[in-house]
């Protein structure tokens, strides 16, 4: 069974300084960690602010190709996880036909944001990774942290809950 998700929070793992998203089930109290790197964490967190660079950054490239196409994405699933390895896949929909890919959580979460599409998780997931709130700490004390940290900090909480996905 598919449960819609939205971004509940972004932190820094303090083990390995690294960015981790938190999708949270709309329809209930289920939330799942995903670790991501720092490119595509800056790239959810522009999405999710709506900041426009001069040039395109990478997901916004490829929203502009897929556009050019006539095709939009219709949704992504958070679809696996194997060895700590999280998969998805990303929905495509034109007039001929439509069809998905393969791809890493963290890019089909910044795509989707581009298109306004709806975001899932499978039941599995939340089965395996069994994440409850408090479950994960948020601070860390390294430069790279704490420049991460300031980052996320200039973000309210409001920013991210008021994305319906």
């Amino acid at each position: 069974m598919l449960h819609e998700v939205n971004i509940a929070s972004m932190a820094i793992d303090p083990t390995s300084n690294t960015p981790i998203l938190i999708l949270k089930s709309v329809k209930g109290d289920q939330a799942v960690p995903i670790w991501i790197g720092l490119l595509e964490a800056t790239s959810i967190a522009s999405a999710l602010r709506d900041i426009k660079f001069d040039r395109p950054m990478t997901h916004d490239l490829f929203k502009n190709f897929i556009d050019s196409l006539d095709m939009v994405v219709s949704k992504v699933e958070v679809c696996d996880l194997k060895n700590n390895t999280f998969y998805a896949k990303i929905y495509f929909v034109s007039q001929e036909k439509s069809f998905h890919m393969d791809a890493r959580p963290s890019d089909a979460i910044a795509i989707a944001l581009r298109f306004h599409a709806p975001i899932y998780v499978h039941d599995k997931i939340f089965e395996k990774s069994q994440m409850t709130e408090g479950d994960f700490e948020m601070l860390n004390q390294s430069e790279e942290g704490k420049k991460w940290a300031e980052y996320l900090e200039s973000l309210s909480p409001e920013d991210f809950g008021k994305y319906k996905i």
